[in-house]
């Protein structure tokens, strides 16, 4: 191709879709909203998801819980990995994706990009070892064995920070899926471009669909929906501000969710197991011992 063809070229812009059942959907309402970088030029236009989405986002986590949760921890470990491999691969778009987000240089959002990269790897290694950790042998009285066992909540939306759009975002995502439960992602309003971007990386990352399902939006317009929806199990509301929070919270104890409220955070220091725990519940079981016989219950 010679210099002056090259230079007549149009550019082949990006589009950006929403993340669900493992499929690349744009919002059935058709709607989109202009994302600009930090100094107002126009980057992309990204789906502006309806409660209709939400919906459809958690029918698809529902589906894949079961079979998530059931899956070995090993597995659910190599799986994770895999994600870091595929993100390693495509460091540059998210560094780029980063920057323009977030208006960093290229140094800082690559040690951004890094760190959510380091990240996931933290987490994969830790989704056969948390369950040693927060269960266990209990000592009782009596001849019985009593083991207690972690097991997932289930169905958890999760609304991402706003201003750390992708290493805040992988700090709420992978601790949530790496105890086996499923994800409905409400992705920053100001910033969802690296969080749709991932959705194209966890696609091909062996993670089965609708385990993670990305939203992009308002998250006051799916919030409410999400946080009474009866078959999400728990919301995690670090994205949200005062008033939301408040808001959703109420709506969810209207159906007993379990609730992570919003905190100050510094995603760059080393998470602890608190995100993990969050959304875990613990199963505890009876088991006979000598001559009152080899069954059990649980409760």
């Amino acid at each position: 191709m010679s210099e002056k063809s090259e230079q007549n070229r149009l550019g082949v812009f990006k589009t950006y879709k929403l993340y669900v059942g493992g499929k690349f959907p744009r919002s059935e309402s058709g709607r989109v909203y202009e994302v600009t970088d930090s100094k107002g030029n126009w980057l992309a236009n990204a789906p502006l998801s309806s409660r209709k989405d939400a919906r459809d986002a958690v029918v698809a986590a529902r589906k894949a819980q079961g079979g998530w949760a059931g899956a070995t921890a090993y597995l659910r470990g190599q799986i994770l990995y895999r994600v870091a491999e595929m993100l390693e691969g495509r460091r540059d778009q998210f560094v780029r994706e980063v920057a323009e987000a977030e208006g960093l240089s290229k140094s800082k959002a690559a040690a951004q990009v890094d760190a959510a990269i380091d990240r996931w790897v933290w987490y994969a290694g830790w989704t056969d070892k948390i369950a040693q950790v927060v269960g266990g042998a209990n000592p009782v009285a009596g001849p019985f064995f009593n083991l207690s066992t972690p097991e997932p909540t289930g169905v958890v939306t999760v609304l991402a920070p706003q201003e750390s759009s992708f290493l805040g975002l992988v700090s709420v995502i992978a601790p949530v899926i790496a105890t086996g439960n499923t994800a409905v992602v409400i992705a920053s309003e100001k910033a969802p471009l690296p969080a749709l971007s991932l959705g194209e990386v966890l696609a091909t990352s062996d993670l089965p669909g609708g385990v993670v399902n990305i939203l992009s939006g308002k998250a006051s317009e799916m919030g409410p929906h999400l946080a009474a929806h009866l078959d999400v199990n728990a919301i995690d509301l670090t994205g949200a501000d005062a008033d939301l929070a408040r808001d959703l919270e109420i709506a969810a104890a209207a159906n007993l969710k379990r609730v992570l409220r919003p905190r100050t955070e510094d995603f760059a220091e080393s998470p602890g197991t608190d995100r993990m725990t969050a959304f875990l519940e613990t199963k505890t079981v009876w088991h006979p011992t000598g001559s009152l016989g080899a069954s059990g219950s649980s409760y």
